[in-house]
């Protein structure tokens, strides 16, 4: 048999206008995102920076508040890490949590453990839920905040009736005590709560309003602030960190053991692994309604004539975007083999049987069999080089078939 060289293989490698053309508008997306997500950082970075931070002087950091305390005689110490919380806590010691929801739910049961039974004073900044179930055993946070920030004591407890109307705004709670003092009620909830237990007690404030130092002058905030944190000659100031590593052993040692780890989950507030949920839900409706059936197919009646040339093309560039490959290749061969059958005196009822056409087509070319088997009746090529391939040899073999 004798055959003609192939022509060069077809390169199908997308060019790199096209890559361009193709991953552009994602560039463009991610840009986007990356300049919106930084952008939220520096003005967030901006407006809160040194938040809760006695230090800080910047409108919501609390250096004014510890001025203040360090002139009637109380000292402030900050402190950043788990194990040093617990050392401080004491009958003679006020401990605030700043941010109370930064702390795993280990930590906090260590918290909780220490100063339970230390006969002093514990402050909780805005807990929310599930941390203040925790921290303060038989409180829970309600969902829905109260909408008014400046709230009137209406409670027996000194510290409020003497600052009157603060700033307590917030989160509001509901406890089981029956010996808890509940103030500043909004829509029938309390957002302050003072909890008596061992010698000391536990304070839950809903708003870190009367904190800053840009509303310490306002209302009662001062007042109330100043007693809160002032009924005890020393205050440790608490600010939990993420990157805390200490206090997971529960020994006092800073020592982490294999029971006391947490991993990433841990450290994500509630809210983030629900709004997580949330979009995996929205994402999977949005699918099934785009996926939805759209009925039958309709069959009509082009309005132009289109070229067999565009039909093949759109045809292929199909079967490309699919990856189609087994598909295009068994065209390829099922056209092939029609068209050659008739040439060598076969009806076309046969040209896709193997055992009418090889013997047909190997008389007359005088060529190979298991060559012509592979070719007409192999298995699908493995990339598009191959299929380029495969085509070349087809056309290639076609007319050989139709010069003989």
């Amino acid at each position: 048999m004798t055959t003609e060289a192939p022509p060069p293989p077809t390169s199908v490698a997308p060019t790199a206008r096209q890559v361009w053309t193709r991953t552009r508008g994602v560039l463009a997306a991610l840009v986007l995102l990356l300049a919106a997500a930084v952008a939220i950082a520096v003005l967030r970075s901006g407006s809160q920076h040194g938040r809760l931070d006695p230090r800080s002087a910047d409108p919501y950091g609390s250096r004014a508040v510890a001025a203040l305390l360090s002139d009637q005689g109380v000292s402030t110490r900050v402190v950043t890490s788990l194990d040093q919380a617990r050392a401080a806590a004491g009958p003679d010691t006020t401990l605030l949590v700043a941010v109370p929801d930064l702390l795993t739910d280990r930590r906090q049961a260590l918290l909780h453990a220490a100063t339970s039974h230390s006969g002093g004073r514990t402050v909780l900044v805005a807990p929310d839920s599930p941390s203040v179930g925790t921290l303060a055993p038989g409180v829970t946070a309600d969902p829905v905040v109260s909408f008014d920030s400046t709230l009137r004591p209406r409670c027996s407890l000194p510290e409020a009736r003497r600052a009157g109307r603060a700033d307590t705004g917030g989160i509001r709670y509901s406890t089981t005590a029956g010996d808890a003092d509940a103030c500043y009620p909004s829509d029938g909830l309390p957002t302050l709560l003072r909890l008596p237990q061992s010698g000391g007690d536990t304070v839950v404030l809903g708003a870190p309003d009367i904190l800053y130092n840009d509303r310490l002058d306002e209302q009662g905030n001062a007042s109330l602030a100043l007693q809160l944190l002032g009924s005890r000659p020393h205050l440790v100031w608490y600010l939990p960190s993420l990157s805390d590593d200490s206090g997971t052993g529960g020994d006092g040692t800073g020592r982490a053991r294999d029971d006391g780890r947490s991993d990433f989950f841990d450290l994500l507030p509630s809210g983030w692994l629900w709004g997580t949920l949330q979009l995996f839900i929205a994402a999977g409706l949005a699918a099934v309604w785009r996926a939805r059936r759209l009925g039958p197919l309709v069959p009509e009646q082009l309005p132009v004539a289109i070229r067999a040339s565009e039909t093949v093309e759109g045809r292929a560039r199909l079967y490309r975007k699919a990856g189609a490959r087994d598909r295009a290749a068994t065209a390829l061969r099922s056209t092939t083999r029609t068209r050659i059958a008739p040439l060598v005196g076969l009806p076309p009822a046969q040209a896709h049987t193997p055992e009418a056409l090889l013997p047909a087509l190997s008389a007359h070319l005088h060529g190979d069999s298991p060559a012509l088997d592979t070719l007409l009746f192999g298995p699908p090529p493995g990339d598009d080089a191959a299929l380029v391939s495969l085509a070349d040899r087809l056309d290639a073999l076609e007319r050989e078939v139709r010069r003989s």
